[in-house]
């Protein structure tokens, strides 16, 4: 699963690298312990051009009779994307990018769930797929909200957790925001695990483990798992 992420990077960075433009009132700061049922930022396409969203993290469905949901679908598993009543309404043409610099996942150390980051050995910014969806409320004001992709977890996380959030490669990110892919087969076919050789892992600080802790104090590493990683 995936149920904490940062983004440190900044907003002309974002913009750049998922060659995008921002909605007139969004704002962002670097982000260090990013929790469900928080803003977050996502990358859509409605057909013309990539655009930087805010979205709630946590799925409402858009025939929800109330948003209890939202804290709830924060993740969605990419084997049954196209079954579930939540998600199958949406993978033809509700997906979205959601841009990370890493993710957490923890290990039971006795008592104390310990925090591990999870990142790219190159440092990038990378994206998540995503997907999202519009509820209005009674008084038709529209919320939107999104859930992070997860599949079964790869050699390295595995010892962690059995799943991870799915981590898209440029190329295909190109190909999961395209609106004028609808096939279900070619889209999940996208949803398979990063390699391994390709992410870094390191413990950090338990500040994690509460959502209200959110700086850098949360990425520093406090014991290297792999010393020859870079």
């Amino acid at each position: 699963m995936c149920g904490r992420y940062t983004l440190t990077s900044d907003m002309d960075t974002i913009l750049y690298r998922f060659s995008s433009i921002a909605t007139p009132t969004i704002s962002h700061r670097p982000r260090y312990n990013i929790a469900p049922s928080q803003p977050i930022l996502a990358v859509v396409n409605h057909g013309k051009q990539n655009t930087i969203q805010e979205f709630i993290w946590g799925l409402i469905p858009f025939w929800s009779k109330e948003p209890t949901p939202g804290s709830k679908i924060i993740n969605a598993r990419s084997e049954t994307l196209t079954e579930k009543p939540s998600f199958k309404n949406l993978v033809s043409g509700n997906r979205c990018l959601i841009p990370a610099n890493g993710f957490f996942e923890w290990k039971l150390d006795g008592k104390i769930k310990h925090p591990y980051l999870i990142r790219l050995k190159s440092h990038q910014l990378f994206a998540f797929a995503g997907l999202w969806d519009v509820w209005h409320s009674p008084e038709g004001d529209p919320i939107y909200t999104c859930t992070i992709v997860t599949t079964e977890a790869n050699s390295a996380i595995r010892s962690l957790h059995n799943r991870m959030p799915v981590i898209l490669t440029p190329e295909l990110e190109q190909i999961w925001l395209d609106p004028g892919i609808t096939d279900h087969e070619v889209v999940t076919s996208m949803l398979k695990p990063y390699p391994s050789e390709e992410l870094a892992i390191y413990k950090v600080s338990t500040l994690v483990n509460s959502p209200r802790n959110d700086s850098p104090e949360c990425i520093i590493p406090i014991e290297e798992d792999n010393p020859s990683e870079d």
